[in-house]
C-alpha cells in the first residue's frame, strides 16, 4: 500500500512542478506587459498632443484592445491549469471577450493603416470621421463588428440540453460553447475572412503609399514615414497569424518529440499566441518617436526617484 502510494506523489510531482512552472513563466510576463501598457496609456492620458491626432488615438484602443485579450487569455489559461470549473454563465462572457478581441487587433490595424493613407492623400480635406474628435464613431463600429461574429457564433450552435447555465459547472474552454462542426467551419470561415480583408486593406495602403513617394519631390520623409507605418502594421498581422498556425506545429511537435499534450498546447500557446500579442503593440510603441520620448523621461523620473530613495 506505501508503495502504491510513492508511486502516486512521484507521478502527480513532475505534473505538479510543470504546471508551476508553466505559471511562473506566464504571470512575470503578464506583469511586465501591464506595466509597460500601463505606463504609454498614463503618457497618452497626460499629453494633449495625443489625444488631437486619430492615429495616437487607433493605438490607445489597440492597447486597451490587446490588454482586454491577453488579460481573459491568461485567466482562462490559469483556470484550466488549476482544473477550476464554474458555470457557463460565466465562461460565456470570458470566451466572448477572447474571441472579440483577437479579431478586434486586425481590425485596428486595418483602420490605422487607413489612417496613414488619409493623412498622405488628404492632409487639408480630411474625412470628418477621422478627424480626432469624430474617430470615435471608426472605433465604436470596430468593437461592434468585432464582438457581433462571437454572439453569432455562439447562437448557430447546438447547446446540450443537460448542461444548465446556472449550476453545471465546467472546465471554460473554447470546445464548452463551440462543440458542433458548423461553428467550426463558421469560425474558421470569419477568421480567414478577418485576416485576408486586413491583408488587402494592409497591401493596398502600403502600395499606394509607395507610389506617392516616388512621385513627390518634397515632404518625402513624412510619406517614407507612413510607409514604414503601415508596412510595421503588416508585421503586426503577421504576429497575429502566427495563431494559425497551431495545428501546424502541433503536428511536428507530437511527430518528433514525446512530449505530453498538455506541454505541447502550452508551447503553442505561449509561443504563437501570447507572445505575439505581447510584442505587436509593444514594437510599435516604442518605435514611435514621440511616445518613445516619453517613455524614456519617465523610466529616468523613475529611477531618480529610486536612487533618492536609497540615499536617504
Amino acid at each position: 500500500m506505501q508503495n502504491l502510494t510513492e508511486l502516486s506523489v512521484n507521478a502527480t510531482f513532475p505534473k505538479s512542478f510543470s504546471m508551476i512552472v508553466k505559471v511562473c513563466v506566464v504571470i512575470p510576463l503578464f506583469c511586465l506587459f501591464l506595466c509597460c501598457i500601463g505606463i504609454m496609456l498614463q503618457i497618452f492620458a497626460s499629453h494633449r498632443q495625443f489625444l488631437d491626432t486619430s492615429r495616437y488615438i487607433l493605438f490607445a484602443h489597440m492597447l486597451v484592445n490587446d490588454t482586454l485579450q491577453i488579460l481573459s487569455s491568461v485567466l482562462l489559461f490559469l483556470c484550466v491549469m488549476g482544473q477550476v470549473k464554474f458555470p457557463l454563465l460565466f465562461c460565456v462572457p470570458l470566451l466572448f471577450v477572447s474571441t472579440g478581441t483577437f479579431q478586434n487587433t486586425t481590425l485596428i490595424l486595418a483602420a490605422m493603416s487607413l489612417e496613414r493613407y488619409v493623412a498622405i492623400f488628404y492632409p487639408l480635406h480630411r474625412p470628418a470621421s477621422w478627424r480626432p474628435d469624430r474617430i470615435w464613431i471608426i472605433v465604436l463600429s470596430l468593437w461592434s463588428i468585432s464582438f457581433i461574429f462571437p454572439i453569432i457564433e455562439f447562437s448557430i450552435g447546438k447547446h446540450n440540453p443537460a448542461v444548465d447555465v446556472l449550476s453545471s459547472n465546467l472546465l471554460c474552454k473554447a470546445t464548452a460553447i463551440n462543440s458542433s462542426p458548423t461553428q467550426g467551419l463558421y469560425r474558421l470561415a470569419v477568421n480567414v475572412l478577418f485576416f485576408a480583408v486586413v491583408g488587402v486593406i494592409i497591401l493596398f495602403t502600403y502600395v499606394r503609399i509607395l507610389l506617392e513617394a516616388r512621385k513627390l519631390r518634397q515632404d518625402r520623409a513624412s510619406v517614407s514615414k507612413a510607409m514604414h507605418t503601415v508596412l510595421l502594421h503588416g508585421f503586426q498581422l503577421l504576429l497575429c497569424m502566427l495563431a494559425f498556425t497551431n495545428p501546424i506545429s502541433e503536428t511536428l511537435i507530437v511527430l518528433h518529440t514525446a512530449w505530453l499534450a498538455e506541454d505541447v498546447a502550452f508551447f503553442n500557446y505561449f509561443c504563437f499566441i501570447l507572445m505575439p500579442r505581447f510584442l505587436s503593440p509593444l514594437i510599435y510603441g516604442f518605435r514611435d518617436q514621440n511616445l518613445r520620448k516619453h517613455i524614456g523621461k519617465r523610466f529616468l523620473c523613475c529611477s531618480k526617484t529610486d536612487e533618492a530613495l536609497f540615499k536617504h
